[in-house]
């Protein structure tokens, strides 16, 4: 009886080392698992600082010679080799907060119309006409820009805008000036274009993710639409509006083939946003293969490097609206 119990007892034995080793199994799936999620971590790292190492070491020499001067000065002569950046940071930041201005209440109005008032069988092929524009080539926005919207502009838009505001003061240097077509209000327009679908459709995915219940909670209690998209839809979504639109942001900062088509390309700094102008990336892209010289090819990679800091400033600013919005909503 007592050898029948303990044939009885050691059977279990084999299902232990079975789950023995399916145990060892996922130990060692999610060890491999940690290690190739941390390789591809170390591996972005990597890659970053060796991006910042190469832009440092190119740059070196033009901001030895130069020093901080280099932000300051108006200065483009490759001839004396005399360069400075300052036109060229002007131009970035200014066509990309012009973009910004235009497509974000318009991206904005689009996200709402979608999730709020547009009929449901118009709601996608709405969606997909708009998501469609983020599909179209840089190259094609200047082409575009270059041989159909400049020279509308140049003869029906800016002539009324110069003539409205010559009384006006302060504006009428903002918008002074003979019609070009081309330059900073033109590039700032191309890129509102091409980063409306960015803004309209993660505005919208966002709109989406709010929960029925609040919005018909809110009507419910005799709210009109509007008060429900500012009261709930809003403040509900203000984390991922804000992430949006500082992405949209990120690339209207570096564009450079459709910027480089419309902006006049002119290294100098002019009152009017109608006149030409250049960005940081349209100036690499447009003399990076001309720079025979050391000094002129440091500075291209200084500019360069100028761009990176920039967006990584703005890309930490953002973070930090970022906690201090979701601080805010956790109290």
């Amino acid at each position: 009886m007592t050898e029948a119990l303990l044939s009885t007892d050691a059977k279990p034995a084999p299902r232990d080392d079975l789950r023995d080793r399916v145990l060892r199994g996922f130990a060692l799936g999610d060890k491999s698992f940690r290690i190739v999620t941390q390789t591809c971590a170390v591996t972005v790292l990597l890659l970053l600082g060796g991006v910042i190492v190469s832009l440092v070491e190119g740059a070196a020499p033009a901001l030895r010679q130069f020093g901080f001067g280099f932000l300051t000065s108006s200065a483009w002569n490759p001839v004396t080799e005399n360069f400075g950046a300052a036109p060229a940071i002007y131009g970035t930041l200014v066509t990309s907060f012009i973009a910004l201005a235009i497509a974000v209440p318009i991206g904005l109005g689009i996200a709402v119309f979608l999730t709020e008032l547009c009929p449901y069988a118009l709601r996608r092929p709405i969606g997909i006409a708009v998501e469609l524009l983020a599909g179209i080539p840089s190259i094609i926005y200047g082409i575009w820009g270059m041989f159909i919207l400049a020279p509308f502009l140049q003869e029906h838009v800016q002539p009324a805008i110069i003539a409205a505001f010559a009384n006006v003061p302060y504006l009428n240097q903002i918008f002074s000036g003979p019609p070009y077509g081309i330059g900073i209000a033109t590039a700032g327009l191309i890129l509102a274009i091409m980063i409306l679908p960015l803004i309209s459709s993660i505005s919208r995915d966002v709109f989406n993710t709010v929960p029925p219940v609040l919005k018909e909670a809110a009507f419910g209690i005799g709210c009109t639409r509007w008060e429900v998209v500012r009261r709930i839809v809003a403040p509900y979504t203000g984390v991922g509006l804000v992430g949006g639109i500082m992405l949209a942001l990120g690339r209207a900062l570096g564009e450079t083939m459709a910027v480089t088509f419309v902006i006049g390309n002119a290294h100098k700094i002019m009152p009017s946003i109608l006149g030409p102008g250049t960005t940081i990336s349209a100036t690499i892209a447009n003399e990076f293969t001309e720079a025979d010289g050391k000094l002129y090819t440091s500075s291209l990679v200084a500019l360069g490097l100028v761009l990176f800091v920039i967006t990584f400033i703005v890309l930490s600013v953002s973070r930090l609206l970022l906690m201090r919005i979701e601080q805010k909503g956790a109290r």
